[in-house]
């Protein structure tokens, strides 16, 4: 599995205690920035990151800005991704098992680095369930295909 993972300025230092994580673990990892603490906008990194895994069908991304919502927002605009914030241990294992999420989204300024280790792994090593979950997962996918027709 590849993980492509991206931050903001809000999110920078945590990313890289993340980088780290991702490498002791050994999971592939492709950084898409960003790569200071200078402003930089949420918008392009989410978008990257999401394009990204949603052409690579077994990869996952993970981003990072002040609280894991604006990337959540972005990324789910992407076709195929679904983007959860997550800043709980039974929230990462349950949107992994229930929702298939390919995108994890957390928050600098909501969690220190100990619980988003903890997060992390409990997200990349959770399987999803499939049965009931997976037609609520297809009707995700459902509905961006129509959605064009819905508006």
């Amino acid at each position: 599995m590849k993980v492509y993972i991206g931050s903001d300025h809000g999110g920078f230092f945590l990313k890289n205690e993340i980088i780290t994580l991702l490498q002791e673990l050994q999971v592939e990892i492709e950084d898409v920035g960003a790569f200071s603490t200078e402003a930089h906008d949420f918008g392009p990194i989410a978008k990257q990151v999401a394009e990204e895994v949603s052409n690579n069908f077994d990869s996952r991304g993970i981003l990072i800005c002040g609280t894991g919502i604006g990337m959540s927002i972005m990324a789910n605009k992407v076709t195929g991704i679904r983007a959860a914030v997550v800043h709980d241990v039974f929230s990462a294992e349950a949107t992994r098992a229930h929702n298939n999420s390919n995108v994890l989204c957390m928050g600098e300024r909501v969690i220190g680095k100990g619980l988003a280790f903890k997060i992390v792994e409990t997200w990349l090593s959770t399987s999803f369930d499939g049965g009931k979950h997976e037609r609520r997962v297809n009707f995700i996918h459902e509905y961006e295909k129509h959605k064009s027709y819905l508006n």
